[in-house]
This record gives C-alpha cells, structure tokens and sequence, in this order.
C-alpha cells in the first residue's frame, strides 16, 4: 500500500502592516480534510504556530488566504532580533539541543518554534539570560502552552 504524499500549499496569514495597507505573510501548510495544518514557523504572523490546523479561502487570483484558526496545535512561536548576527548561530544551535527548531529570515532575525513537549518556561529563562545580556530581544507571537 502506497501512502498518498502530503500536498504542500502556500496560505496567506494576514500581518499587521506598517502603513496600514493590508499585508500577508506566506507559509507553507499541508492540505487535509477540513483545513491547512502549517509546515513552517510564521515570522511575523501573530497567533499562529507550526502545525496549527487552519481555514483558508481563495482570493479571486487563486491564492489562499487564511480565515481563521480551526486547531491550535499547542506549540509556541517566539520571534528573536539580535543585536550582533555573530550571536546568531550560538543561540539557534543552544535551541536546536534544546528541543526547538528554528528558521532564519534575516541576518539577525530568528523564528523559534518551541513544541508543547518542552518546558517554556526552560525557553523562556534561556531567552531572559540572553537578553539580559544584550544578545538578543525577543517576542512571543503565539503562546500555545
């Protein structure tokens, strides 16, 4: 029995833009019965996360845009700006360890996606440190624990 490949498409999420126009933020997501589970961590789209099930609908050129959060899929997302990108792969490694995939989107600017597996809180005391320290600034933009 041969198992069907996942369908990847691009789904739209809606992002908060800086003139006010509106302005969306492209992420791969699975297409599955009922929704589109998100395959990559979202950089600048808040309240979403790695492997949320959501709704989507086309726009009238065919792209998908997102309607709304159909399943939360408990993981959390955290955005990271450093001061100096020579920190960067120090701190993106000491997660990698620590159970959290990350993606890079500019030279200093990391999407971190922390599984409901791993303690937050054990996150969130290393994030402190680091910004306590200058390395770093960082943001949640999705909470799921």
């Amino acid at each position: 029995m041969t198992v069907p490949s996942p369908r990847y498409v691009k789904v739209l999420l809606e992002i908060e833009g800086t003139s006010g126009a509106r302005e969306a933020e492209s992420v791969w997501a699975v297409e599955e019965e009922g929704g589109y589970r998100l395959d990559n961590i979202p950089f600048y789209a808040r309240g979403f996360a790695c492997g949320d099930l959501v709704s989507a609908a086309p726009d009238p050129d065919g792209t998908l845009r997102c309607t709304g959060l159909l399943a939360a899929s408990g993981h959390s997302t955290l955005r990271l700006w450093f001061s100096d990108e020579n920190h960067v792969q120090a701190v993106r490694d000491q997660l990698r360890m620590s159970g959290c995939a990350s993606e890079l989107d500019l030279p200093r600017l990391v999407a971190v996606d922390v599984p409901p597996s791993i303690s937050y809180s054990t996150i969130r005391s290393y994030l402190d440190e680091k910004e306590g320290a200058g390395v770093l600034e960082y943001e949640e933009a999705c909470l799921g624990q």
